[in-house]
């Protein structure tokens, strides 16, 4: 029988300052075999009802998880989640055939998982799974971008990603397409903190802001509070998205 230690698990939107409607949706959970799921998608800005798109993505996920989730392997919950994201990915395609208006509506989504010691990533678009082990963040996830692919191909450098004129611009998203392609990971599960999180955050807030603040003695939901709080004192340039999970620690 396998038990993670006991956890804390907090989660939270807001509209940010410039955007007058929140197409982000986030789920952070704890299932009753003590797995852990966090979840965010981000509903793709310049399209039609991107808000029903990331809403679609997390029905059947956050449903799947609590009501029929049996995982006895890490084989098993990869191929839920591959099952998953298929299902979210065909269910927006098919809703964005019903109208004009909802044509080309799409989502990000980042989706971990914490099961039987194991950790589960899978990744389409740019929301960010961060990870906080011995006194260090780091960024696990890799932003589907078009920026992201020039840096890793050498053309244009860390600098110049901040103000590319292309910036925003997405590889990959879910529900554009009748099929979808994502990246995948998986590693040991060794104790250590996690924030899921989409672009309104870490374009407002640095990799050391969020270290600082996720060190603090604060609780969880204070936590994710002071994330949005300072992605919204920093210019609040679109909708934030925040869940966290950190162990209790002995």
């Amino acid at each position: 029988m396998h038990k993670l230690k006991t956890g804390n698990i907090a989660y939270q939107t807001d509209v940010g300052q410039v955007r007058t409607t929140n197409e982000d949706q986030v789920v952070a959970l704890k299932n009753k075999h003590q797995d852990v799921l966090l979840a965010v998608a981000d509903g793709m800005g310049g399209h039609a009802r991107g808000d029903i798109a990331s809403k679609l993505a997390m029905q059947s996920l956050s449903k799947g998880f609590l009501n029929t989730f049996s995982l006895l392997t890490t084989k098993t919950a990869t191929l839920w989640l591959r099952q998953q994201i298929i299902k979210a990915n065909r269910s927006i395609f098919l809703e964005a055939q019903k109208s004009a208006s909802l044509k080309e509506m799409g989502t990000t989504l980042v989706v971990l998982l914490i099961v039987r010691k194991e950790v589960i990533i899978m990744n389409i678009g740019d929301s960010r799974v961060y990870q906080m082990i011995n006194g260090t963040i780091q960024q696990l996830t890799v932003d589907q971008t078009y920026v992201d692919y020039l840096f890793r191909q050498g053309k244009i450098t860390k600098e110049e990603m901040e103000n590319h004129p292309q910036k925003h611009v997405l590889l990959n998203a879910l529900g554009l397409n009748p099929s979808v392609s994502y990246d995948q990971q998986s590693f040991a599960y060794e104790g250590q903190s996690f924030l899921v999180c989409s672009d309104g955050l870490y374009n407002n807030v640095s990799d050391q802001d969020m270290l600082m603040i996720m060190q603090s003695n604060d609780t969880v939901e204070q936590k994710v509070q002071s994330l949005i709080h300072l992605a919204n004192a920093n210019g609040g340039t679109d909708n934030i998205a925040v869940a966290l999970w950190e162990p209790t620690r002995d």
